[in-house]
């Protein structure tokens, strides 16, 4: 069933992280400190992410010197295994992600992010302040609109300017619904 995002009022402050990563290591928010952030949820077996994952990985080649990007799943893996340690590593190759991939096993990160789908994106200001939240872009499956990510594109490149996206541009993103662990489904 498809959800869309929540729509976090503009200005939030983006809550900290510290997780581990696939490859090895942990990442914390705090590596980023004076960066713009993009903050990602994904997953592996969503077909919502699936349609888009390589535009994702075109987006981050062309801005990784500019903004920090992280992805995080959040999904129970228990329940649905492709999205796995193992299957994410496959993902960030096929899909050329080129970022850090995280793994929110306790899915503790998605509620402090008010992360309600996959894919969700979230992009903060050098001061990590939400300034977008919303779709990458009109492609989804089933449709033939080229994947551009010209909805995050634009507010990337606003970010990066110093200007503000204005509401009215940001329509949510649509997706596959985070597969909570029972008892941690947002209230």
């Amino acid at each position: 069933m498809a959800v869309n995002s929540f729509m976090v009022p503009l200005g939030t402050q983006a809550p900290d992280f510290d997780l581990p990563s696939i490859d090895g290591g942990r990442v914390k928010r705090s590596d980023f400190a004076g960066r713009p952030l993009l903050v990602i949820f994904l997953s592996n077996h969503c077909p919502y992410v699936r349609r888009i994952e390589e535009g994702i990985g075109r987006f981050a080649a062309d801005y990784r010197d500019r903004i920090a990007i992280v992805g995080i799943m959040s999904n129970d893996v228990v329940n649905y295994p492709d999205d796995d340690v193992a299957h994410l590593r496959e993902q960030a190759k096929r899909a050329g992600f080129g970022f850090p991939y995280l793994v929110d096993e306790t899915q503790e990160v998605a509620r402090a992010y008010r992360a309600a789908c996959t894919p969700d994106f979230f992009l903060f200001d050098a001061d990590h302040r939400l300034v977008y939240r919303g779709q990458f872009d009109d492609a989804r499956p089933g449709n033939d609109v080229p994947v551009t990510g010209a909805s995050l594109r634009a507010a990337a490149d606003a970010v990066l300017e110093g200007r503000t996206l204005p509401e009215s541009e940001q329509r949510p993103s649509l997706g596959c619904g985070i597969k909570w662990k029972p008892g941690n489904e947002p209230s």
